[in-house]
């Protein structure tokens, strides 16, 4: 009898049964696909209140800062993603201190954050240059990979999305309400500043557990892409939270699906994927008018 291992690499068949009992055959990609859900469900809804608060160039300075991060973190020998982790709560901190966010202030903001970036990224190459080259560790954070994902990953990506899920269950309807009209949710006394200082850091954690499926240069399009998409396709906030989950959960599967059957990396098929539903929401909103 002629085994999957001796035809060489996995590849697809008409046979969807088939090609599915492969793709869940190691433990390997069953643990991706556990952790490929978490980060899915915790970037839907985490991109939904970026998107929401036109924050979006925030979520992309704190995706790009997992670099120097996983680098800094292997220069001195220690897991890339604590090296994540704290150079995305630092920025997410960082960020938070800049003054309020009316909309004669935006500009500054952005000037305030690209200026974050850039520092950070400098950081990066020095850590990379210290290290005499590029260091392996911090690739697989940049470009994203599903092998090596093993059940204390994935229990570390649990323990995130809860923690998330359930800091955003005790803030959203605040967080919605100052997202939509800041003004208005001054005055009724919510406290604008300290919810947004809260959402900063729950995206930073967003971050920096996505970058471990996605990769760091590819986490932010499964944070803005499926949430973006779903605004397209609906306009009732409840609704448009469930699509951008829904969505963020077919990009991941089919991400890691097509990654497994090819050799190229999973942040590539993830971006590319979600980049075209939002175009094919955008199409149908044109032609619907």
């Amino acid at each position: 009898m002629v085994t999957a291992d001796a035809l060489g690499p996995p590849h697809l068949t008409w046979n969807v049964v088939a090609d599915v009992r492969e793709l869940l055959r190691f433990p390997f990609m069953q643990n991706a696909y556990l952790a490929g859900t978490i980060v899915a469900v915790t970037a839907g809804v985490v991109g939904y209140f970026m998107v929401l608060r036109g924050q979006t160039f925030a979520g992309h300075a704190l995706s790009q800062v997992g670099f120097p991060g996983a680098a800094g973190a292997a220069l001195l020998g220690v897991a890339p993603v604590f090296g994540v982790i704290a150079f995305c709560v630092t920025v997410a901190v960082a960020i938070a201190l800049i003054p309020g966010r009316r909309s004669h202030e935006a500009s500054f903001e952005s000037a305030v954050i690209g200026s974050i970036l850039a520092f950070a990224l400098a950081l990066g190459f020095l850590f990379t240059t210290l290290s005499n080259g590029f260091v392996t560790g911090a690739y697989a954070f940049l470009f994203g990979t599903f092998v090596g994902i093993g059940n204390t990953e994935v229990l570390t990506l649990l323990v995130t999305g809860v923690l998330i899920g359930t800091t955003l269950v005790i803030i959203g309807r605040r967080l919605f309400f100052a997202s939509v009209d800041t003004d208005a949710a001054e005055a009724r006394g919510v406290a604008v500043r300290t919810l947004a200082t809260i959402y900063l850091l729950v995206l930073a954690l967003a971050v920096a557990a996505a970058a471990q499926i996605t990769g760091t240069l590819l986490v932010f399009a499964l944070l803005v892409a499926p949430a973006a998409t779903a605004q397209e396709l609906s306009t009732r906030p409840g609704r448009t939270l469930g699509l951008s989950i829904v969505i963020a959960l077919l990009v991941t599967w089919l991400g890691l699906a097509s990654a497994y059957f090819s050799d190229y990396p999973i942040g590539f098929y993830v971006t590319t994927i979600a980049f075209v539903f939002y175009v094919l929401a955008r199409a149908r909103r044109a032609l619907l008018g």
